[in-house]
Parts: C-alpha cells; sequence; structure tokens
C-alpha cells in the first residue's frame, strides 16, 4: 500500500503506480463520495454513453451503400496514395 499526503491547498498526489494502473491523465476529472470507510474517488467518463446508431448518425453519408470490399479497397488506395 503506497500512501501521500494532503497539500495546503487541499490537493492529493495519486501515486504514479495507481496513475500508470488506471491509465489517469492530467485533467481526469473526479467525483468525490464520502463514505462511512472514507473518501472515494472516481473517475468520471468524459463522454456520455451513446448508442452505435447515434454515432453513426453525426457522419451524415447520403450517397449509395458501400460495400466492405468497396470500402477495403478505397482504404488501401488511401494508404497507398499517402506513401
Amino acid at each position: 500500500m503506497e500512501t501521500t499526503k494532503l497539500s495546503s491547498k487541499g490537493q492529493i498526489v495519486l501515486p504514479k503506480s495507481v496513475r500508470n494502473a488506471r491509465n489517469l491523465r492530467p485533467g481526469t476529472e473526479f467525483s468525490v463520495e464520502e463514505t462511512a470507510e472514507g473518501i472515494l474517488l472516481r473517475p468520471l467518463k468524459p463522454f456520455a454513453t451513446t448508442s452505435v446508431e447515434q454515432a453513426f448518425g453525426c457522419l451524415r453519408y447520403t450517397g449509395e451503400a458501400k460495400t466492405v470490399e468497396q470500402m477495403h479497397e478505397a482504404v488501401l488506395a488511401e494508404a497507398s496514395r499517402q506513401r
């Protein structure tokens, strides 16, 4: 178990091993809850949960539907063009 201290500004530094294990980055926001055992910090999710239909809906493609083969060929062509 690692320990940390509360600073004079009310800040707590999470040990690097904890930040790395949880993939926490600078700017991560947390909810703070008081519990019977102490204080619970939970990282907030950066985005609301959405469905696949909601995500695809933002693409707004109005042309003819493409096959998987056509999409694969287009990706390969673009990758070759960028080399």
